[in-house]
């Protein structure tokens, strides 16, 4: 039996969801989705399509919008996205068991739909349709579809075909997918293939994927190592990964991150106070999870990129939930790896090889009591925050006029709320 996946994504979605509210037709209607506070440099999280129409660039910063334009600014209302998210999720679940369904993200859902075909007796691009029109009635949010024998192509129908066709619904199998995409360019439009991707394989003299499919085996191994073998499928269109693949698929390793992008340049001394109010949040949420690490992870990205960010990964030698402990070895990487004299745009943290709590380890000279005493004190700043909310406990740091902490725990996802 064939398989058949279909890709649903919701068309501008955040600029569209605020089209609605408005009673606007986001067809006919100039609205960009962005905050006006960060002033003309802002990036439009999300633009409608009459101003797409009009040869303006998704995701562009507000001063490359043509001045001839008259658009609506809407700031960005995160909850309000989630929650229509949501109700389109539950749209899904209306005809699709939630096993058959993975959620890529807020606005794009992957959907096994090969053991329903029967049950409505439909065709896959009828089943889609029948879903599409749902939301529709029920959200006012148009979408658009791809269609595919595997995830890969249902996705890579959603990206490339969709867009050429009246019904925006693009269908790919193998063989129409050895006619139509192989030798597509450029190559960076096929999902899973990012510039530096594109521009390793550029220097063997290939452009698309009927290039790599003509490449020696070996030498793409050797150029990406295990990750070759998504290149060698895809480039002849298969994808061995199934729904339930991904649904029974456990990591082997756990971690929790934690990044932004600061609102200005910040010095040495004003980062590194961004930081540490970074590493006490992260600290909290892997306590609150009864979690512990040995591997600590820094990223800083310097102002306009005039050096190379810093990376960099630290072995800490026993597993651990303090935060003395983790915030003394954070400034100690960041110390001795940022340099002082340029200004820093980029900040992020990371945990990395976590473990449940009962894995923590001690050396002779940890002092348990003391230990001890600060787990039980971080639980109790984290019982606070949780009932009275992020702000109403916080270090006498945060308070300083570069910190960010106060104003990020009133967002969502890094915007507002």
């Amino acid at each position: 039996m064939t398989n058949y996946y279909a890709v649903i994504d919701l068309k501008s979605f955040y600029a569209s969801v605020e089209c609605v509210v408005r009673g606007l037709d986001p067809f006919r209607t100039d609205l960009v989705v962005a905050d006006p506070s960060r002033g003309r440099g802002a990036i439009c999280l999300a633009i409608t399509p009459a101003m797409k129409e009009k040869g303006v660039r998704n995701r562009c910063r507000v001063y490359e919008i043509p001045k001839n334009i008259n658009y609506f600014t809407a700031p960005p209302r995160m909850k309000l996205y989630m929650q229509y998210s949501a109700d389109i999720y539950s749209i899904y679940c209306k005809f699709i068991s939630p096993e058959d369904i993975y959620v890529y993200s807020i606005d794009e859902c992957f959907l096994d739909f090969t053991p329903y075909l029967g049950t409505y007796r439909k065709t896959p691009k009828e089943l889609a349709v029948m879903i599409m029109d749902e939301i529709y009635e029920r959200t006012g949010i148009c979408a658009t579809a791809g269609i595919g024998t595997n995830m890969f192509l249902a996705k890579v129908a959603l990206d490339i075909t969709a867009k050429h066709v009246p019904d925006h619904i693009g269908y790919l199998d193998e063989s129409e997918f050895m006619c139509t995409i192989q030798r597509h360019r450029p190559i960076t439009d096929i999902w899973n293939i990012g510039s530096g991707i594109a521009k390793r394989l550029e220097r063997c003299g290939v452009y698309d994927l009927k290039g790599v499919a003509d490449m020696d085996k070996k030498q793409l191994f050797r150029m990406f190592g295990m990750n070759a073998q998504f290149l060698i499928d895809h480039a002849v269109g298969q994808e061995p990964c199934t729904m339930q693949d991904i649904k029974s698929y456990k990591s082997k390793s756990r971690s929790l991150s934690n990044s932004q992008i600061l609102f200005e340049d910040y010095s040495f001394r004003d980062a590194r106070l961004v930081m540490r109010e970074m590493v006490d949040g992260l600290i909290l949420e892997m306590i609150e999870k009864h979690l512990v690490t040995d591997s600590i992870s820094l990223f800083i990205g310097y102002s306009k990129d005039v050096i190379k960010p810093v990376v960099r990964t630290m072995k800490i030698g026993e597993y651990t939930n303090s935060f003395n402990i983790l915030s003394e070895h954070f400034l100690s990487l960041y110390n001795t790896s940022v340099d002082s004299s340029y200004p820093v745009r980029r900040i992020g943290i990371a945990l990395c090889d976590l473990e449940d709590e009962e894995c923590r380890s001690f050396t002779f000279f940890t002092d348990t009591e003391e230990e001890d005493k600060e787990e039980r004190r971080q639980r109790a700043i984290i019982e606070i925050k949780s009932r009275y909310g992020k702000n109403a406990i916080l270090r006498g740091t945060s308070f300083e006029d570069k910190a960010t902490a106060r104003l990020r725990n009133t967002l969502v996802g890094g915007h507002r709320g």
